[in-house]
């Protein structure tokens, strides 16, 4: 029975391609670790955050690789371990074995493990698997930081698959703050950084402008300045931001996460498109 319910799961995504049916499968194992997770107080300390948490609730059209979390509240003796079991335990109830590794240092906030498998395509039929190639571990990753900047947002949500159960995460604001932050001090061109941005600018999402403030003094080329990041900062910070990028390397780097006929979405990439939508934020922030 688990096995078919992943299997239609699967065959939901309407696949044409390798790499498409790579990262659905992918996404069928980050969806399968936040239930493990929801079985557990995991929420009740931590909140999901970043680009697949908008992939997963708001169905943005862009695949993504890791599950990316912060402490709802501070706390230096945060530990993974206990609920690394509890993962391990949930995907075998769906015959998939999977091998973690808790790379988590004391000395660091974020906490990090990878989630890695490589059972699931002896369970599931892929139909677009290579067959000059041997099957392919996937990894998942897993960051909690465990010493976010406060004035963060919550809200808590439902996912239907493998089964209904709640997850908490950063509210839109405070998840276009963060977004905010990685686009201003990300010292390496993403472009899933930017697919991000104008998702968010084409819902008039507003930012949370004390979180974001809180995390340019904390992490980045603003650490230890008290700035105020405000609405004519966020605008003047982001105009030279955007003239900076190299945006073919940003499609480039994108490019792999998203579906043939969203590819035509990326083509109109470049300067005085970001500039644009810049302005746009100037009318609605």
């Amino acid at each position: 029975m688990s096995v078919r319910i992943l299997q239609e799961r699967l065959e939901s995504y309407q696949c044409s391609t390798w790499q498409e049916e790579e990262h659905s499968l992918k996404e069928i194992l980050q969806e399968i670790a936040l239930a493990g997770l929801s079985r557990t107080d995991f929420f009740k300390q931590a909140a999901f955050q970043g680009g697949t948490a908008l992939r997963i609730f708001y169905s943005l059209q862009r695949f993504s690789e890791d599950l990316d979390f912060l402490l709802r509240r501070s706390d230096s003796s945060f530990q993974l371990a206990p609920y690394l079991h509890a993962l391990q335990e949930e995907f075998q109830t769906y015959g998939i074995t999977i091998t973690v590794q808790d790379r988590s240092k004391a000395d660091e906030n974020v906490r990090k493990a990878f989630l890695k498998e490589d059972s699931i395509g002896k369970v599931l039929t892929l139909k677009h698997f290579p067959t000059d190639r041997k099957p392919k571990s996937l990894r998942v990753k897993l960051e909690v930081d465990s010493n976010p900047p406060q004035a963060g947002g919550f809200e808590t949500k439902y996912l239907d698959f493998p089964f209904p159960f709640p997850v908490t995460l950063q509210d839109l604001p405070s998840l276009f703050a963060g977004k905010s932050h990685a686009l201003l001090c990300r010292e390496y061109v993403k472009g899933r950084d930017w697919y991000d941005f104008v998702w968010y600018v084409s819902r008039k999402t507003p930012i949370n402008f004390e979180f974001l403030t809180n995390a340019c003094r904390q992490v980045g080329h603003w650490e230890g300045i008290q700035l105020i990041a405000d609405k004519e900062w966020y605008l003047k910070e982001m105009k030279e931001k955007i003239k900076s990028i190299d945006w073919q390397t940003a499609k480039n780097d994108v490019a792999r996460f998203l579906k043939a006929p969203e590819l035509k979405t990326i083509e109109v990439w470049g300067r005085d498109f970001f500039l644009d939508r810049l302005q746009k934020m100037r009318e609605y922030l």
